[in-house]
Order: C-alpha cells, then sequence, then structure tokens
C-alpha cells in the first residue's frame, strides 16, 4: 500500500530558484535518510546536478516561450509513503521511478529518494514542472492528487503489494492483497493456445472459441478480452509477440507454425545428471521423480524442435550459435545506447558549469591570467576550462543546446526501451536453443552408450 501526496514547489523569499531547488532537493538526498545515497534514482538529469538542471530549464523556457508567471511553480513533489514491513527499499525505490514516469510520461525530469529513516519507508519524488523539449509545462488539473493516487494504488497493485480499499464513510479503511496482474495474462495466454490447439478455420472461429471458454471479446480495431475477474479488456496486441491479429491470423491460416508463448509448465529445463545426484547422497523418492522430470524434459525438447522445423543436431547447433551472436549483438547496443546517455549527461553538466563561471573567467582574462585570480578561483576556473575542451571535442566545437540535448534524450531512453524489449525476447530465445541443444546432446550421448552396451552384450551372446 502506498499513500501519495502532491506538493507544488515554489520559489522561497530571498532565495534564487537554483537556492530554492538545492534547499528542498538536498533534503531529499540526504545521505542518513537514504543510505548514503544508495536509494536515489534518476531520470532525464544527474541527481547532483537536479537543482540546477531544473533552473536551466525554466530559463530556455521563458527564451523560447516568453511566458512569466505570478508565484511560478519550480517542480512538484511527490512523498509516497508505504505500509511499514511491507517493502524493501530497492522495490520502493523502483515503484516511485514507475510511478514518476508513468505519471509524467516521461516528458520530466525527476529524481527518486528512498527514505529508510521511519518506520515506513517512503519516497520523496521531486519532478521539474518544464517539460524536457522546455516548450510546455505540467500542468496541475482538477482532481490531478486523486489521478496520482490512482496510479500509485494501479502500480502497487502490479508488483503484488495492497493497496487501500475504498469502503462507506464512517468505517475504517482495510488493505487487501491482490494477485499480480500477469496471472491474468498468463491465463489468457494459456486459454489462447488452448483454443489454437483445436485448430479453428479461421480468427473467427477461434473467438468463438474463447467466448465459450468464458471470455468476453470486444472486436474491432483492436482485439480485447476480458474473462473472470477482471475488471479491464485485455488487448491481444500487449500479451506480447505472437499475440497480434496478425499473426494469430497467419497461425491459424497456415502461413505461421511458430507458437512463441509456453505457459511454465511447457518450458524446458536442463536434463538432472543422475549419477551426480547419487553420489551427493539423494535418496531413491528423489531419483524416482528426477526420473520422471527428465522423461517430461526430453518430450519438451521434441516438441521443441517439430514446432521450430529443426532436424538434426547440425541445425540445432547453428540456431542456437546464431541466436546468442544476435542476443550479444542487442546487448551491445544496449551498452551503446547507456554511454551516450552518459555523455548527454556529462554535456549538461558543462552547460550548467560553463554558464555559472563564464563570469569568473572573463574576469580572469582580462587580469592577463594573473596567477593570484588563478588561485583564488581555482576551481571556477578548472571547470569553466573542462566544459571548453569538452565542447571542443564535439563536431561543430559549438556548445549544444539543452533543449536539443532534453529531446535527443528522450529519444535514446525510447531507442532504449525498444532495443531492450528486443533484447529481451532474444536471450530468452537463445536461452531456450540453449537448452534444447545441451539436452538433446546428452539425449544423444546416452542413447549412443546404449547403443554400445547392446552391441557389447549381442558380441558376449555370440561368443558363448
Amino acid at each position: 500500500m502506498a499513500a501519495t501526496k502532491l506538493i507544488s514547489m515554489h520559489q522561497a523569499k530571498g532565495k534564487s530558484p537554483v537556492q530554492s531547488l538545492k534547499e528542498r532537493i538536498n533534503y531529499s538526498e540526504n545521505p542518513d535518510k537514504t543510505e548514503e545515497g544508495e536509494y536515489i534514482s534518476s531520470y532525464a538529469c544527474s541527481a547532483e546536478t537536479a537543482a540546477e538542471e531544473f533552473a536551466l530549464s525554466k530559463e530556455e523556457y521563458l527564451r523560447i516561450t516568453g511566458r512569466v508567471y505570478k508565484g511560478d511553480i519550480l517542480a512538484y513533489q511527490i512523498r509516497q509513503s508505504f505500509k511499514p514491513g511491507e517493502i524493501t527499499p530497492e522495490e520502493a525505490n523502483k515503484i516511485g521511478y514507475e510511478t514518476a514516469m508513468r505519471f509524467t510520461r516521461g516528458e520530466h525530469a525527476f529524481i527518486v529518494c528512498t527514505h529508510t529513516d521511519r518506520t515506513h519507508i517512503h519516497n520523496h519524488i521531486i519532478f521539474n514542472s518544464v517539460a524536457l523539449d522546455c516548450t510546455r509545462k505540467f500542468k496541475n488539473f482538477f482532481f490531478c492528487g486523486l489521478a496520482l493516487q490512482t496510479l500509485s494504488d494501479i502500480i502497487c497493485f502490479e508488483h503484488g503489494k495492497s493497496i487501500i480499499q475504498k469502503l462507506p464513510v464512517g468505517k475504517r479503511k482495510k488493505r487487501t492483497i491482490y494477485p499480480q496482474r500477469h496471472s491474468f495474462r498468463d491465463a489468457l495466454r494459456s486459454q489462447i493456445n488452448d483454443a489454437l490447439q483445436k485448430k479453428p478455420q479461421s480468427l473467427e472461429a477461434f473467438l468463438s472459441s474463447l467466448e465459450q471458454s468464458g471470455y468476453q471479446v470486444k472486436r474491432g480495431k483492436h482485439i480485447a478480452v476480458k474473462g473472470h475477474g477482471q475488471k479491464r479488456f485485455i488487448r491481444l496486441d500487449s500479451l506480447g509477440e505472437g499475440f497480434s491479429q496478425s499473426e494469430l491470423d497467419q497461425l491459424i491460416s497456415g502461413k505461421s507454425s511458430k507458437r512463441r508463448f509456453r505457459s511454465k509448465d511447457e518450458r524446458m529445463d536442463l536434463l538432472i545428471n543422475m549419477q551426480d545426484k547419487i553420489l551427493e547422497g539423494k535418496g531413491a523418492g528423489y531419483q524416482r521423480w528426477a526420473e520422471k522430470f527428465n522423461v517430461k524434459q526430453m518430450a519438451k525438447v521434441l516438441l521443441f524442435l517439430q514446432e521450430n522445423n529443426i532436424h538434426d543436431m547440425k541445425d540445432l547447433r547453428r540456431l542456437a550459435l546464431e541466436a546468442s551472436r544476435g542476443a550479444d549483438g542487442l546487448f551491445d547496443t544496449i551498452h551503446a545506447k547507456d554511454a551516450r546517455l552518459e555523455e548527454i549527461r556529462q554535456l549538461k553538466n558543462h552547460i550548467f558549469n560553463y554558464s555559472k563561471t563564464k563570469g569568473i573567467y572573463e574576469e580572469y582574462r582580462r587580469t592577463g591570467y594573473d596567477h593570484l585570480y588563478l588561485e583564488e578561483h581555482a576551481e571556477e576556473i578548472q571547470l569553466h576550462e573542462q566544459a571548453k575542451a569538452a565542447f571542443d571535442q564535439l563536431p561543430d566545437k559549438k556548445i549544444p543546446k539543452v533543449k536539443d540535448l532534453n529531446v535527443e534524450y528522450g529519444q535514446v531512453i525510447a531507442e532504449k526501451k525498444k532495443v531492450y524489449a528486443e533484447y529481451r525476447m532474444a536471450r530468452n530465445k537463445a536461452k531456450e536453443l540453449q537448452i534444447a541443444l545441451k539436452n538433446a546432446e546428452i539425449i544423444l550421448e546416452e542413447d549412443q552408450e546404449q547403443t554400445k552396451k547392446r552391441s557389447r552384450k549381442n558380441q558376449r551372446d555370440q561368443s558363448h
């Protein structure tokens, strides 16, 4: 369960925007409250310079739009408090990050600081009022706080945490644990697989089969299905690869023979080495279970080879190698995206440092690079020179705009998310092929050993 509150952060009297932001952010990032900064995460900004980056984006917003508001809001803070003993700091920070990302739709930079100094773990989420493209601000709409609480409940629901059940006025609020949402999706995927096993002649026949199984089907541009106990329809397109309308159409019409989703009972595991387990002292009961387990895994291997049209070990080894290389290539792409995100963060830091120290460096030049002035302002001058050196490394040797960097940052994040989804599927496919290959090799080796034993026995029988 998480109780939430949305707070507007204004400029403090007698303080600059950066000072006002720093004061609040420093409290949120307090090392004594965040386990020395271990439970701090950020998006589209650096946790160390978030205040300065937020302030720079506001200057860019003013330059682009020319809009000035009385009592301007610098940022918004979300306080998200969890039920004592229900969650770990790692989970709380993850839920806080997901809450901020979905609430702002990834259009605003934010930091998430998880405090562990109280009996209840809680998040301080601070997000910039100005969007990443610096052309608009966050709209604190009517019932915004209620929308935030609902979103927080949904995310807690998805992570298997309790949520507040709304009861009639006058009664205490009751916490109820709900099952994780993906159980409905797994049940639907399994039901789809069962319906496909009946080999329907058309997509309409397939949908009718789902309806006969107790599901409600919403037809249209995007087919959606709702089962018993579900509050909302689930679109087939959202179930993952292999479940879109076009893919199901191809499968039903015979243009594709691949069935991508496997329930937990259908997934392969490595065969158990019986001799090693016996040497470890495993008893007869375990051995009987392991023998049955191995028989099931052998059957799954054969089914997998048939479904993927693999006829010999040479093909299996080739496909396993190609899948591993493909997954490794996508992993390298993810690393490249991470490296570019870090470059953008560093450039934004350099822009801030360059702007902050420009006056000092110009004065340093006017003094003829005086040594006494250098000693007095060594840190600022060093930061300015480092920033200038970083800009000189760029192809056009110009200072980039924060707005352009924010836009690129968002694009790289989106690209990384897309590549990571592809990598996850490629990694699972590679793992499945590797398990199939290993098991097939063990089965082949055992078969060859049995053949040798029979051959030796026949030779002995003939000699007698």
